[in-house]
């Protein structure tokens, strides 16, 4: 063999023994001077990420928060009670994990957390509440005493009680959206407080009417006054509740259907507010109709309707808008857009 030939084969081999004693010297240096903490995890604290000082005794679904404590950088699994965070909404070190809360979790307020690490798990009883109740909608909007009213929402875990004002309700039932109760005998109308641990939250809308002026029909003392307008108060089509409506035509432009009182006039003291509900038919939606107390167009209230038709909404007109009556001698809903077109009214009265 050539002598040149004879040295590059015996330097190749020189240099794959070289690489092959410098990696293995790297792995063992590895093995020797790494310190691997294999100690079950501790939590000692909970923080949120604006002060990562202040230790909490509270938070809510769905916060982020940081599980400080000790030998926490091999977690890979965190849980609320039973539900497991996310993989993607968690980051851990050796000293603090940092996770989002899931949005929903089976108990109210006791959530405990556990943190599982390659060496261990860690229980830390903490106190994550859900968010204060929330009140979407209930129906019916009104009944007499003994009505079962289901009231739909969310956050109803721990229900404790369900108010109308400050009268306490039964709670036929109650479950995480939803509550069943039913409405005592001496009571008229006014709003829903519903309480959970979390807090207690008022419905946006009222029940039912303190003073009726029409449900199913005209109340005593009440007649159809309306001009430029047919309006038919015993309507069986589109009705809010029970058996008749309103069906109220605005044929010339700012035709209006009023209600009169006979002598004498109704007294408006404690009460707060007009209460109606209107339907808009397929031509309706966006116009205006004005609110006018006692034929003044002084002080008035102009309401635009909804633009999504073939629906009932409430409204409420605090009598502070309306220059706050000392008596009610007549209800106007004027139509103000100088249109012709159709509505339905129901469940009219005072709150």
């Amino acid at each position: 063999m050539y002598p040149f030939l004879k040295t590059i084969i015996q330097n190749k081999y020189f240099y794959i023994f070289l690489l092959l004693f410098l990696f293995s010297c790297k792995k063992d240096s590895k093995n020797v001077g790494d310190i691997i903490n294999t100690n079950p995890p501790l939590i000692n604290a909970v923080t949120d990420l604006n002060n990562r000082d202040l230790p909490l005794t509270s938070v809510v679904y769905g916060d982020w928060i940081i599980i400080k404590g000790k030998n926490l950088a091999t977690t890979f699994k965190v849980e609320f009670s039973n539900v497991l965070a996310s993989d993607s909404l968690f980051y851990a070190d050796d000293t603090t994990v940092t996770v989002k809360i899931p949005s929903s979790l089976p108990d109210p307020v006791k959530n405990p957390i556990t943190v599982t690490t390659k060496y261990g798990k860690a229980i830390y009883n903490f106190s994550i509440l859900q968010p204060a109740p929330l009140i979407n909608s209930f129906t019916p909007v009104a009944g007499p005493a003994g009505t079962q009213v289901t009231i739909t929402g969310d956050y109803f875990l721990g229900l404790s009680s369900v108010k109308l004002n400050t009268t306490n309700l039964t709670i036929v039932s109650s479950t995480k959206t939803q509550a069943v109760v039913t409405i005592p005998a001496g009571t008229t109308g006014g709003y829903f407080y519903v309480t959970t641990p979390s807090g207690t939250t008022k419905a946006s809308t009222s029940f039912g009417l303190s003073y009726v002026i029409y449900d199913d029909a005209l109340a005593t003392g009440w007649t159809n006054t309306s001009y430029s307008t047919t309006a038919i108060i015993n309507n069986t089509a589109n009705i809010l509740r029970g058996t008749n409506s309103v069906q109220t035509n605005y044929t010339v432009g700012f035709g209006g259907f009023r209600l009169s009182k006979a002598t004498p006039a109704i007294s408006l003291t404690g009460y707060n507010s007009i209460k109606f509900s209107v339907f808009g038919s397929t031509n309706s939606g966006g116009y205006k109709i004005r609110v006018i107390l006692n034929g003044s167009s002084v002080v008035t209230y102009t309401l635009t309707l909804p633009t999504t038709l073939g629906v009932w909404t409430q409204v409420e007109v605090p009598l502070s808008s309306l220059g706050s009556p000392a008596t009610l001698t007549s209800l106007e809903l004027k139509e103000y857009s100088g249109k012709i077109f159709e509505v339905f009214f129901d469940d009219i009265g005072l709150l």
